[in-house]
């Protein structure tokens, strides 16, 4: 399984000609085999907040949309612990956002590798990257 950033889970359900094509063949495999892609629950948050900025469009209204892709059969939305909130501050090499360092310690805490194309976290290297 793969943890799947914000701009991943969005770009495949909703714009999937903007993935990259190591991403599209790790998203179509997991799709071949009827494994879920693990998304963090802040990209739940992530995504309503890019909608209502309107950085996304959206369709239908936002609160059932932002539903619709958490239950996608094809994504596990995994929860916020007090493991993932820990291990969340203590990645202060990881510049910028606080969603990102809570998807980055998301991946290291459920030992997964984390689909992603932000530079940041590639550069960082505290994550296995796809």
């Amino acid at each position: 399984m793969f943890l799947a950033d914000t701009h991943i889970w969005y770009r495949w359900r909703a714009a999937p000609k903007k993935l990259s094509d190591r991403h599209v063949r790790a998203l179509n495999r997991a799709e071949r085999n009827n494994e879920a892609v693990a998304v963090s629950a802040i990209s739940l948050w992530e995504l309503a907040m890019l909608a209502a900025s309107g950085k996304i469009r959206v369709n239908p209204p936002l609160g059932a949309w932002v539903e619709d892709m958490a239950d996608d059969p094809l994504v596990s939305v995994l929860p916020l612990t007090p493991a993932i909130a820990a291990t969340s501050v203590g990645l202060t090499a990881l510049p910028g956002d606080p969603a990102d360092r809570l998807i980055a310690a998301t991946a290291l805490c459920h030992e997964l590798t984390l689909l992603t194309v932000d530079e940041r976290i590639i550069n960082w290297g505290g994550v296995p990257v796809l």
